[in-house]
């Protein structure tokens, strides 16, 4: 069979190619058995996780998380980034759904599946994947009003906008991945005439452009916008603490570095081998559509798994970076008659009463005006440390 010809270039999955022109039979023989396993493991652990996500979110909208014992300004940020955070975790089920064709085109060594399920996943794939991405991206934008520019952010970040720009991402999204509807078709490989395969596109030259074209837009650009954005957040805190702005900040600050640099990273190692593989077939003119080189055999495997476990890395982080989310998924599967206690704990944690205040008139102005200064700080605060170790 063929080479992963366009390795990945649209989604944790869509570019599957069917398996493998090495003319090693045991390489062969191994993708069939481990790619399965792989690939069921993480479909598995993707859909659990992200349907799980769905979940708190569903649930912390409907009680009103965010709106109960916080200023408006931390509400209505807060509710645009669960828009956000759902909006991802449905673009990553949807890439999980088109999991188990490529999956059954790998063990089986051909593409059983015809030419419109050819066209149809490859676009689908190739949407999904760039929404992911760009939502990230979007995130990382609204953290960085959310931090440096909350004033700003109050008036931008509105529930109806977040909804809005959740949606607009699909726009670039859907315009990248026209070509796979267009260009796709299934064909015989020229190194295995015993099988059809889905190809994404006939010659080098349109598979260099649109490989090309995929990387910047879909992957370099995204990156530099999230590592800029997340610097950005850095400095602010960094130059916040020393000129002694607010007491939080210096707490906050090793928090929102770890939880950026980890998003970052997350993000760079699950699809850099995938680029990488990718670029590398298309400066190599011997690696076109219908042609293959085995000597990728085992990097490709290992390419594939990586850009696939993008799909499960998002929850996994809410889990180890979000302590908030850690506290909405020990509610959600506490008992009904436990779960009262765990609302109360959190509450009290979260948004402390003030000291009652002093008889006389005058000292209880003057406490007023005084927690409203220390309410509006640490819902500066709080809020930009909460919400940023919620997106991961």
């Amino acid at each position: 069979m063929e080479q992963y010809t366009m390795l990945l270039l649209n989604s944790t999955s869509s570019e599957d190619l069917l398996g493998n022109s090495s003319s090693d039979p045991g390489l062969d023989n191994v993708e069939q058995v481990l790619v399965p396993i792989l690939d069921s493991l993480i479909l598995v652990l993707g859909v659990s996780g992200h349907t799980i996500v769905i979940v708190i979110l569903c649930k912390r909208w409907k009680r009103g998380v965010g709106r109960i014992g916080q200023s408006p300004q931390n509400s209505v940020m807060g509710m645009g980034t669960d828009i956000l955070l759902l909006a991802l975790s449905v673009s990553d089920l949807l890439l999980l759904s088109m999991l188990p064709f490529h999956t059954a085109a790998i063990a089986m060594q051909h593409w059983p599946f015809g030419d419109f399920m050819c066209r149809l996943l490859g676009f689908l794939g190739s949407a999904c994947s760039s929404t992911s991405i760009f939502t990230l991206a979007t995130l990382a934008v609204c953290r960085y009003l959310t931090v440096v520019k909350p004033a700003r952010a109050y008036s931008l970040l509105t529930t109806r906008r977040v909804s809005v720009a959740a949606i607009l991402v699909w726009v670039p999204a859907c315009c990248l991945a026209v070509p796979q509807l267009v260009f796709r078709s299934v064909g015989t490989p020229q190194k295995a005439l015993d099988g059809l395969a889905c190809f994404a596109f006939q010659t080098h030259r349109d598979q260099l452009i649109y490989g090309l074209s995929h990387f910047f837009v879909a992957f370099f650009l995204p990156l530099v916008t999230i590592a800029v954005a997340y610097g950005s957040i850095y400095m602010f805190l960094w130059r916040s603490r020393h000129a002694g702005r607010a007491p939080q900040v210096e707490r906050y600050q090793s928090k929102v570095t770890q939880t950026s640099a980890m998003l970052v990273l997350a993000f760079t190692l699950c699809w850099l081998p995938s680029y990488g593989m990718t670029l590398a077939l298309l400066a190599d003119k011997g690696t076109g559509a219908t042609g293959a080189s085995p000597r990728y055999g085992p990097f490709a495997v290992f390419a594939r798994f990586m850009a696939t476990s993008s799909t499960v890395m998002n929850p996994i982080l809410y889990v180890l970076m979000s302590e908030k989310f850690r506290q909405d998924l020990l509610r959600l599967f506490k008992r009904d008659g436990q779960r009262d206690t765990v609302n109360s704990a959190t509450r009290n944690m979260e948004y402390p009463v003030c000291p009652r205040a002093p008889s006389t008139a005058r000292k209880s102005r003057h406490l007023q005006q005084t927690n409203k200064i220390f309410i509006f700080e640490r819902g500066i605060t709080s809020h930009s440390s909460l919400h940023i170790s919620r997106i991961v």
